[in-house]
């Protein structure tokens, strides 16, 4: 009798545990039909959207409120990323989608400066008045070899 109360202690143990291991992993592993009802996709247009990977944050006045989904090429040739941001953030029409970098070498991110229109882009709307990337690379070499107008 006492190894069967063990066994069955160990037994609800071990399944407390694997579930606990289970629902950590659906939370920490951004499992999408877990996390799409509290989100919702827009676009962003960028002429070069250089150093920002899937993942990266979007942020707003510095608080971050979505991640970047995929970057594609689109047909018009612009780099094309998608900004899954929470759905109790509203992005008016006239808002600004710029890529920045946390310090001088630090990761990219995206930053909406928030326009003041009171029309609201929906879901699957696209955001082209944006700001890209700057290239340090070619400030830096057009200023050492005398180009800077």
């Amino acid at each position: 009798m006492k190894n069967t109360r063990l066994e069955l202690f160990v037994g609800v143990f071990l399944i407390l545990g694997f579930c606990s291991f289970g629902w950590l992993a659906l939370q920490l592993g951004e499992v999408s039909w877990l996390t799409g009802s509290r989100t919702y996709e827009i676009f962003a247009e960028f002429d070069n959207i250089s150093g920002v990977k899937s993942g990266a944050d979007v942020q707003i006045a510095g608080v971050v409120v979505g991640k970047v989904g995929d970057i594609i090429l689109s047909t018009d040739e612009l780099a094309r990323a998608t900004l899954q941001l929470d759905k109790a953030i509203k992005v008016p029409v006239d808002s600004i989608a710029s890529v920045k970098s946390q310090g001088i070498i630090g990761d990219k991110y995206i930053q909406i400066t928030l326009g003041g229109d009171e029309k609201l882009y929906a879901a699957g709307a696209t955001i082209v008045d944006t700001e890209s990337s700057v290239d340090l690379e070619s400030l830096i070499s057009k200023f050492a070899f005398g180009q800077v107008k």
